[in-house]
Parts: structure tokens; C-alpha cells; sequence
């Protein structure tokens, strides 16, 4: 048979295969765009911005709707009550884990105007530095500057359109080339450092004595070394610590560089703060935890920094563990859930004007505090960021203390400064900007 004539009779029964099979599926699914055989509804959506293509969709099939990516049926959940319905009334069904197809296979001067890019990310990764390998390093450390361009590089990677098109279409990460392989080789050189550093860990071990959360590991490794069902082990220990610094650092790093680009663009706003920080802390003493039950308008504005950039607009994939009917609708064991954390933390009905940045979204008439139950920057649910107390910490921390020794200076009118995001993938990435830092 000639080839060509082979290739056409595969690929149309390719094509009728995947019709059939999107076909099978939608009678019991939520209802959806009609999506392509192969693509799905790839072509229906705008990789670049995901989150408002979800809302527009929304507007059409309601807060509850299936796309196909690739031929992959994907349920989306949009707006406050679906999301919690989900994540918390229905949370442990909701609980699986999404597949995420590359980070799976990844899984095996003073006064002058400066990019504060470098300095905030140095002080989150040396965080998670001490609390994992019990050693804070120097901001010129070669290591450690290698060790923050890789994992800053690949959150700019998971955050591109092409990665989008890669979750979708896995094949695509084995036979094309392209920015995935980039961020494959940074997670195994990553791998790579972190299984250094385990082997100096383990030549060095105090059984009654840890240092730090690989020492911690390594003695429970020891404990279950008879145990043949074992979790502990070298390779999950790696893959942990690379999440730790994935998920801890540059998440962070982003929320600080935004919220100091939004501090610039309203100078009435970061007046009050530092007028907060007069009265509470005062000049002469860093500040700390305790104050913070103090300062309800910093609250409020550390609150409005979170919801207004959206960091996570549609949450990592989640899955469903078992069949569920919800919302009269079928959902099969193991079909990804997409939670769009944009339609809650920009809900009008609970945030009037959302796309306005105000701290008054959360303070009630007297000036106090007030908390949101739509307030989900770090999900909700089974699946709540494990990180959140200490990301909670460190931006307050951090910002209190810069606003306590510094003067924020814009090199353009405020004005004229653009917050929107250079790209709006997994992770809204700010845009880049330079600034004064002014001693007080």
C-alpha cells in the first residue's frame, strides 16, 4: 500500500477515533464549547491570558462547563460558590491531583534607580535555604546564584503559552523541541544539587541531633529502612525539597516585586502604611509577628496585594478521586478540574470594583480589619498551599521592614507605571520596573 494513502487512512481514523470518543463523553459531562477533533478547544481559548478566556466562556455555559484540551476533557469551575461547593464541600473528592505533564516528567547603589528583581528573590530562596539545608548563603555565592536563575527560569517557562500547548498534547514534550526542554534540564540539574547536598547531609548526620528538614527526613528514612512500603526515600526526599523551593520561592518573589510596583502607583496608599508603621513599631526595632494584630490597614493592604494580582489565576490541576455527581452533572474518577481563582478574587459582588486596587476591600466602616471568605490566593480546601503561613510571614515581614527604612521612589509618574502582567500563564508574572529606595 503506498505511504501516503497509509498515513491519510491512519490519521481519519485518528480523527474518528478522537471524534467518537469526545462524542462518548459530553452526553454525561457539563456542557462546553463543541471542541475539534485532536485539538479540543485549543483554538477556542487564548493561551496567553487563560483565566479571562474562562470567564468569557463562563458567561456562555454557566459557572460549571467542560473544555477538551487536546482530546482530554477538563472540567472548569468558575466563581465562588462552584469553587467552594468543590474544593470544601466536596473536598476530599476534589482532592486529586491534576496532571501537569512537564512538571511530571520533570518529577522523575542607595539612591539610584535599580531592578528589585534580584534583591527580593535572594531573601525568600535563602528562607527556604535555612529551613532545608540549615545554611543561609551570601548573595554572590556562585551556587546560589545558579541555584535562583534555574528556578526563576522555569517558572517563566510553565508560565508561557507553549507550555500550555505541551500540557495539552504530551507527545509534544518527546518529539518537538522548545523551551520544555529548558525547563527539564534546569529540574535535573536542580535534582542534581539537592542529591549533593543530601550525601553531605547523610556523611554528617546526628540521629539525636537534626539540623534541618533533610536531616529530619534522613532519620525517618533510617527508621523505615525495614519497611518495604516506604515513602521515605532518597528520591521522594529529592522531589520534595525541589517543591519546597519551586513552590516557596519564586511564588513569593513575584507577590513582593508586585506589591511594591502597586506601592509606587499609590503613594496615598503606602503613606498610610508607613504612618502605621510609625505608630506601631516606630524606627528604632524591626518589626515582627506580634505587630501585625496591630496594623489592620497594613493587613488590608497585604490582603489587597494578593487578591489584586491574582498570582495563581486558575489554581494547579486538580483531579477528581472517585465518580461524583455534581451539580446534576457526572463527573468520572480522575478528570481534571480547573478552579478558577480569578472569578473569586475578583467576585464584584464581594470586591465592588475588583480591577481597582483599594485596601477598603478589606476594612469594615470603623477602619478594622475584615476578613473574606473569598480571599483563596493560596486555594482552599484539602489542597490548600502548604506554604501559606509562611508566605503570610515573609511578606509582612519584608514589606513592613523596607517601607520601615525606605522611601519608595518611581523613575517615571506613578501614573505611567503599568501592573499589568508580562505574562498570565500558571503564575501572572510582573512586569519588570526600576525604583529608588530613598532612606527614611
Amino acid at each position: 500500500m503506498d505511504l501516503a494513502v497509509l498515513l491519510v487512512l491512519s490519521l481519519s481514523c485518528i480523527l474518528l477515533l478522537s471524534l467518537w470518543r469526545q462524542r462518548s463523553g459530553r452526553g454525561r459531562l457539563p456542557p462546553g464549547p463543541m471542541p475539534l477533533p485532536i485539538l479540543g478547544n485549543i483554538l477556542q481559548i487564548d493561551t496567553k491570558n487563560l483565566s479571562k478566556s474562562l470567564t468569557n466562556l463562563s458567561k456562555a455555559y454557566g459557572p460549571v462547563f467542560t473544555l477538551y484540551f487536546g482530546t482530554r476533557p477538563t472540567v472548569v469551575l468558575h466563581g465562588y460558590e462552584a469553587v467552594k461547593e468543590a474544593l470544601i464541600d466536596h473536598g476530599e473528592v476534589f482532592s486529586g491531583r491534576g496532571s501537569f505533564h512537564l512538571v511530571d516528567r520533570a518529577s522523575k547603589g542607595l539612591a539610584s534607580p535599580c531592578d528589585p528583581t534580584f534583591l527580593l528573590g535572594c531573601a525568600p530562596c535563602n528562607v527556604i535555604c535555612s529551613i532545608v539545608f540549615h545554611n543561609r548563603f551570601d548573595y554572590k555565592d556562585k551556587d546560589f546564584l545558579n541555584l535562583m536563575r534555574k528556578l526563576n527560569e522555569n517558572v517563566q517557562i510553565l508560565s508561557s503559552p507553549w507550555i500550555q500547548v505541551c500540557n495539552n498534547f504530551p507527545a509534544f514534550i518527546d518529539y518537538f523541541p522548545g523551551s520544555h526542554k529548558t525547563f527539564l534540564k534546569n529540574s535535573s540539574d536542580l535534582k542534581q544539587h539537592f542529591l549533593k547536598k543530601i550525601k553531605e547531609h547523610q556523611e554528617s548526620l546526628d540521629m539525636n541531633n537534626p539540623r534541618d528538614f533533610i536531616d529530619c527526613f534522613l532519620i525517618k528514612m533510617e527508621e523505615e529502612k525495614g519497611n518495604q512500603q516506604t515513602e521515605f526515600t532518597t528520591e521522594a526526599l529529592i522531589n520534595i525539597v525541589n517543591d519546597l523551593f519551586g513552590a516557596g520561592t519564586e511564588t513569593t518573589t513575584s507577590t513582593l516585586r508586585y506589591g511594591l510596583l502597586l506601592l509606587m502607583k499609590h503613594p496615598e496608599v503606602t503613606a498610610k502604611v508607613q504612618k502605621e508603621i510609625d505608630h506601631v513599631i516606630g524606627r528604632h526595632r524591626s518589626p515582627c509577628m506580634q505587630d501585625k494584630s496591630n496594623m489592620p490597614y497594613t493587613e488590608a493592604v497585604l490582603h489587597e496585594i494578593q487578591r489584586y494580582i491574582d498570582l495563581v489565576p486558575t489554581n494547579l490541576p486538580h483531579a477528581v478521586t472517585c465518580d461524583i455527581k455534581f451539580r446534576n452533572y457526572f463527573i468520572p474518577k480522575g478528570t481534571t478540574i480547573i478552579t478558577s481563582l480569578t472569578s473569586v478574587l475578583h467576585d464584584s459582588k464581594e470586591f465592588p470594583n475588583p480591577k481597582k486596587f483599594d485596601p477598603g476591600h478589606f476594612l469594615d466602616e470603623s477602619g478594622k480589619f475584615k476578613k473574606s471568605d473569598y480571599f483563596m490566593p493560596f486555594s482552599t480546601g484539602k489542597r490548600i498551599c502548604a506554604g501559606e503561613g509562611l508566605a503570610r510571614m515573609e511578606l509582612f515581614l519584608f514589606l513592613t521592614t523596607i517601607l520601615q527604612n525606605f522611601h519608595l521612589k518611581s523613575v517615571v509618574d506613578p501614573k505611567d507605571l503599568d501592573t499589568t502582567p508580562v505574562v498570565n500563564g500558571l503564575i501572572s508574572v510582573p512586569p519588570t520596573y526600576q525604583l529608588c529606595f530613598i532612606p527614611v
